[in-house]
C-alpha cells in the first residue's frame, strides 16, 4: 500500500512539472516564435487560438451530441457583426468590450436555439443540409442588408472597428513591462490564450457533467436515451446554444482583432475547415480537437513556403505554390482519414468503437475464407 501511495505521489509530481513546463512554454511562445519566424507567425498563432475556441464549440455539437452541423460559422459571423456594429462608427456606437463579449455569446446562443428548434427531428444528412442552408442564409443576409436601410454595409463590410480594450488598456498598442516590449499581437495572444483556457475548462466540466453524459447518450442512441428519461429536445437545444455561444465569443474577438470584417470571411469553406479540425483531431476529445485546430491552422500557412523549396531544389518554380499548397493539404487530410479514421487523438470511446469494428471485420473475413476452403 505504501509503495502504491509513493507511486501516486510521483505521478502527481510529474504531472505538475509537465503543467508548469507547458505554462512556461505558452507564456514564452510569442517571443520564441517572433524571434525565430517573425511577427507574422505570431499573428497566425493568434488566429490559431481563435480557431481552437471555434473547434471546441463545434465539438459540443458534433463530438458530444453527435449533431452534424455544417453551418457553424454562422454563429462566428453573428458574434463578429454584433461586435463590429456596436463598436464602430457605423451606428456611432462604441460600447465597451466587457459588455460586447458576453452579449455576443448570448445573441449567438439565441441563434443556436433558433437553428436547433426546427431541426430536432432531423438526423444525419438531412440535418447537415439544413444547417448548411442556415449558414448560407446568414452570410447572404449580411451581404444584402445594406438596402433600403444600411445595417451591415453589405459586401463592403464594416471598417474602423474599435480595438479591444479593458479599463483604458488597449490590446492593440505596444506596452512595456519589466523591460520587455509587448506589441499588440503579443498582448492579443495572452488575451486569447486566457479565454481559450477558460473555454477548455468549461468544456472539461461539461464533458464530465450529467449534461455531457446525456449528450453522449443521444449521440450513441437517441431512442434509448429518451427511453431512459433524458429530455432529448432540451438537451439538443442546449448543445446548439452552448456551441453557438463559443462561436459568438470567437467572432467578437475576431472583429476586435482584425478591425475589419466582411461577409466573405464567413463562407462555407470556413465551416468545413472547423469541422475538419474536430473530426481529424478526434471527435469528443478536447486534446484531439485542440491538436486538429493547431495543425489545420498552421499547416496551410507552412505550405506557403513550397515555392521557396522548389527554388532551392530545382532553381525554378515548377508548380504554382498556391495550387501545390492546396494539393498537399488535401492529400494530407485524405491520408489522415485513411490511417487514423478515429482522429489523431481519439477519445477512449471512439478508440473502442473503431477497435471493435476492425475486430468484427477480421472475423467476417476469416469466416469468408474458411467457407471458401
Amino acid at each position: 500500500m505504501f509503495a502504491r501511495w509513493e507511486e501516486i505521489k510521483k505521478d502527481r509530481r510529474a504531472a505538475w512539472v509537465a503543467y508548469i513546463l507547458l505554462a512556461m512554454l505558452l507564456a514564452a511562445a510569442p517571443f520564441l516564435i517572433g524571434a525565430g519566424l517573425g511577427r507574422g507567425w505570431v499573428r497566425i498563432l493568434d488566429f490559431t487560438l481563435l480557431y481552437v475556441m471555434l473547434a471546441l464549440g463545434l465539438n459540443i455539437v458534433v463530438g458530444y451530441a453527435g449533431l452534424l452541423d455544417l453551418g457553424y460559422i454562422a454563429f462566428y459571423a453573428v458574434g463578429a457583426y454584433l461586435y463590429a456594429l456596436l463598436a464602430s462608427p457605423h451606428f456611432g456606437l462604441h460600447l465597451p468590450f466587457w459588455a460586447l463579449l458576453p452579449l455576443g455569446a448570448l445573441v449567438a446562443g439565441v441563434f443556436g436555439v433558433l437553428l436547433g428548434a426546427p431541426t430536432l427531428r432531423l438526423r444525419g444528412d438531412y440535418l447537415a443540409i439544413v444547417t448548411l442552408g442556415f449558414g448560407e442564409i446568414i452570410r447572404i443576409f449580411l451581404n444584402n442588408l445594406n438596402a433600403p436601410v444600411n445595417i451591415t454595409n453589405g459586401p463592403q463590410g464594416v471598417n474602423f472597428i474599435d480595438p479591444i480594450s479593458l479599463g483604458g488598456f488597449s490590446f492593440s498598442q505596444t506596452h512595456t513591462l519589466l523591460g520587455f516590449s509587448f506589441p499588440g499581437i503579443y498582448t492579443y495572444y495572452y488575451l486569447f490564450l486566457l479565454l481559450t483556457l477558460g473555454i477548455i475548462f468549461v468544456s472539461l466540466r461539461l464533458q464530465d457533467s450529467r449534461i455531457g453524459r446525456a449528450w453522449v447518450a443521444i449521440r450513441e442512441d437517441e431512442v434509448a436515451a429518451e427511453a431512459m428519461g433524458i429530455h432529448t429536445r432540451n438537451v439538443k437545444l442546449l448543445a446548439f446554444a452552448m456551441g453557438a455561444s463559443f462561436g459568438g465569443i470567437s467572432g467578437g474577438l475576431f472583429a476586435g482583432f482584425q478591425g475589419f470584417i466582411s461577409p466573405e470571411s464567413f463562407n462555407l469553406f470556413e465551416s468545413i475547415i472547423v469541422l475538419c479540425m474536430v473530426v481529424l483531431g478526434g471527435m469528443g476529445n478536447i486534446a484531439g480537437v485542440i491538436l486538429g485546430a493547431v495543425l489545420l491552422t498552421t499547416f496551410p500557412e507552412a505550405l506557403r513556403y513550397l515555392g521557396d523549396l522548389q527554388r532551392l531544389l530545382f532553381n525554378d518554380v515548377l508548380v504554382d505554390p498556391a495550387d501545390l499548397r492546396m494539393l498537399v493539404f488535401g492529400l494530407a487530410l485524405v491520408l489522415i482519414m485513411i490511417f487514423r479514421p478515429a482522429g489523431l487523438i481519439p477519445s477512449e470511446r471512439r478508440r473502442r468503437e473503431f477497435g471493435s469494428e476492425a475486430t468484427v471485420l477480421k472475423q467476417e473475413q476469416a469466416s469468408l475464407y474458411d467457407s471458401q476452403r
